[in-house]
């Protein structure tokens, strides 16, 4: 039997088929219940800590309602990089073994890759990965993979248009990784400085998934079924001028979407600067603000599973 419990979340890569089904089925199985006006109460009794060493918005906000919509608590550290003992020099590692005495699961969002390894190494508690500089971020695949089936009906064997910031977008090192489980053909599209890692898409060649990489956004658009579009990450930049320069990379308009594939489907992990033009939002084909809401009853079903509570 498949089961999640006591598990870390750090990478995409380390799910099996089999987990990634049972988080689907899961997340659906809660968003029924919401949806019904039922409630919830798995996590009754159980405290979620979340560590945010970077600004965050709609991670750290759908992890804490997906605690309270479950019934548990949530004890929570902002800014953590000044008003935690990370600023009298407590390591990660250090921080893991106190926090395992407060809460029953943690999350973790750090400027650093490697970083919530490093808190779950210190931990005996679940430790899920909200995010750790320009590697991973593991529960934002699963939640656009969640979007996908439910915009698209199915995954397989889909065209999908990764664009942006492809060098610093941990949503796209982890969305990659997640959908080439399911014969999924990529176009990925960026500027030579922002391109995928090298790493990534040799990776993906050696699991024999088709890429192509482009710098022609409306050729991709033409072919797919799905564009997820990033922005350019300014604070990963040490040069603000070479910034400046990529800032503008690709905009999605009305002109790109009419000439794109028809129906197809727009993601954005947000916050968007100007990668998709607000006249988009009325596009029923626009599915970033609905992907957002995604992330409430997809991390509800990660914090069940890993505590043993689904």
């Amino acid at each position: 039997m498949t089961t999640l419990k006591g598990k870390d979340i750090l990478r995409a890569d380390q799910l099996t088929l089999d987990e990634i089904e049972l988080i689907m089925q899961t997340a659906a199985r809660f968003e029924s219940v919401m949806r019904a006006g039922g409630r919830l109460t798995n996590m009754s009794g159980k405290v979620l800590a979340t560590l945010f060493y970077e600004p965050s918005t709609r991670t750290r906000l759908s992890f804490e309602s997906a605690m309270l919509r479950l019934g548990g608590q949530v004890i929570s550290v902002a800014e953590a990089r000044t008003s935690s003992s990370a600023a009298k020099g407590e390591t990660l590692f250090d921080t893991g073994k106190m926090i395992e005495s407060y809460a029953d699961v943690a999350v973790i969002r750090h400027p650093a890759i490697g970083s919530a390894q490093e808190l779950a190494d210190g931990a005996s508690i679940p430790v899920i990965n909200g995010g750790d500089g320009a590697g991973q971020h593991p529960t934002q695949a699963l939640l656009d993979l969640y979007t996908i089936r439910k915009e698209k009906g199915t995954v397989e064997g889909l065209t999908v248009t990764l664009a942006g910031d492809l060098k610093n977008g941990r949503t796209v090192h982890s969305l990659s990784a997640l959908l080439a489980n399911f014969g999924v053909r990529f176009y990925f599209v960026a500027p030579a400085a922002l391109a995928m890692p090298t790493e990534i898409t040799a990776g993906l060649r050696q699991r024999r998934v088709e890429i192509v990489e482009t710098s022609d956004l409306a050729e991709a658009a033409a072919q797919s079924d799905v564009l997820y579009v990033t922005r350019v990450q300014r604070e990963r930049f040490t040069d603000p001028a070479e910034y400046e320069r990529l800032k503008g990379s690709y905009v999605v308009d009305l002109a790109l979407v009419k000439a794109a594939k028809p129906g197809i489907t727009l993601m954005h992990p947000l916050p968007r600067v100007d990668e998709i033009v607000k006249e988009l939002d009325a596009y029923d084909g626009a599915a970033y603000f609905r992907q957002a809401a995604n992330g409430v009853q997809v991390r509800m079903a990660l914090l069940a599973l890993v505590t043993g509570q689904a």
